[in-house]
C-alpha cells in the first residue's frame, strides 16, 4: 500500500523540523579551546570530562550570552592557529593577553591576573636570571608567554630553554631531572604541582616575574566583535552580582582577579 499525500508532506516537513533543531543547535555552541593540564585552570576528570577555573567561568560566560559551551581539546601551541582557521570559535586555557597576541587576535576583558615564577628542587642555588640560570636548562610549555620570556631574556645569556607540547610534560622531566627548573604561572606551579605529592622536594625560586602581559582572558577572533561585547558584558555582570567570586572561591583563597 502506498502511502498517502498527505503522510508524506508530513514525513517531509518532520524532517526538516528535525534538520532546523540541529542546525539551531550547532549554531548555539561556542566551541572554546582548552589544553586539560594546567590544574586547577584546566583539568581533565577520570570520566574524561574537562574541568577547572577556566571551565566553570566559560560555561556560566556561555550561559549569559544564551548559548553552550562546546570544549574542545588542543595543544597550547596550535590555540591561536586554529581559532584563526575557524576550528574553534574561542580560547579558554588561561591564556595570557600579550601586546603580540593583540595582534594576532582580539580578547574579552580581563578574567583573572596570575603571576610567573620559577620552580626547582629546594635549595638549588639558583636565581630566577640569566646569571643565575647559566648553563641550565629550563622547561616551558611551547607557545606560552613563558617560553617567549625565557628565549627573550634568558636564552642570549646562556640558558638552555626547553619547550615541551605540555605542562605535564615539564613537570615530569623536572621531577626526572632532565631539567633544571622550569617557568610557568605561580597558581598552575604551587595548586597543579608544589602542593601535591609529586610536588614534595621542590619550590619557588625568587620573586614573581613580570611578563608585561595584560591579565588573561578569552581569545576570539578580531573580527567577532558582537561576542566580544557579549562576552565582556557577561564577565562585567559576573563580578558585579558576585557570581565570579563565587565560582573563584571554589578554587583560590586569594583575590584570582588582581588589580
Amino acid at each position: 500500500m502506498r502511502p498517502s499525500t498527505s503522510s508524506l508532506i508530513a514525513c517531509v516537513l518532520a524532517g526538516l523540523l528535525a534538520s532546523t533543531t540541529v542546525i539551531a543547535k550547532e549554531a548555539n555552541a561556542l566551541r572554546l579551546g582548552i589544553d586539560p593540564g594546567y590544574p586547577p585552570m584546566d583539568v581533565k576528570t577520570p570520566d574524561g570530562h574537562v574541568a577547572g577555573f577556566d571551565v566553570d567561568l566559560g560555561d556560566e560566560i556561555c550561559r549569559r550570552i544564551a548559548m553552550h559551551c562546546e570544549w574542545v581539546e588542543l595543544e597550547f601551541s596550535g590555540m591561536i592557529p586554529a581559532l584563526q582557521a575557524r576550528k574553534i570559535d574561542g580560547i579558554m586555557s588561561s591564556m595570557a593577553i600579550t601586546d603580540k597576541r593583540m595582534k594576532q587576535i582580539a580578547f574579552s576583558t580581563k578574567l583573572f591576573q596570575f603571576r610567573s615564577r620559577l620552580i626547582a628542587k629546594s635549595g638549588a642555588p639558583l636565581t630566577a636570571s640569566a646569571d643565575g640560570l647559566r648553563g641550565k636548562r629550563v622547561g616551558v610549555q611551547s607557545g606560552s608567554q613563558f617560553e617567549t620570556y625565557a628565549l627573550k631574556n634568558w636564552q642570549p645569556g646562556g640558558v638552555e630553554v626547553v619547550a615541551y607540547q605540555s605542562q605535564e610534560g615539564v613537570f615530569n622531566d623536572l621531577i626526572a631531572g632532565r631539567i633544571d627548573a622550569a617557568l610557568l604561572g605561580s597558581v598552575e606551579a604551587e595548586h597543579g604541582f608544589l602542593k601535591t605529592p609529586r610536588g614534595a622536594g621542590f619550590a619557588f625560586v625568587g620573586a614573581p616575574l613580570s611578563m608585561g602581559d595584560h591579565g588573561v582572558g578569552m581569545g576570539m577572533r578580531l573580527d567577532d566583535t558582537a561576542l566580544k561585547a557579549k562576552v565582556d558584558k557577561a564577565v562585567a555582570d559576573m563580578r558585579a552580582d558576585g557570581t565570579y567570586q563565587k565560582i573563584a572561591r571554589k578554587y583560590f583563597d586569594f583575590d584570582v582577579y588582581g588589580d
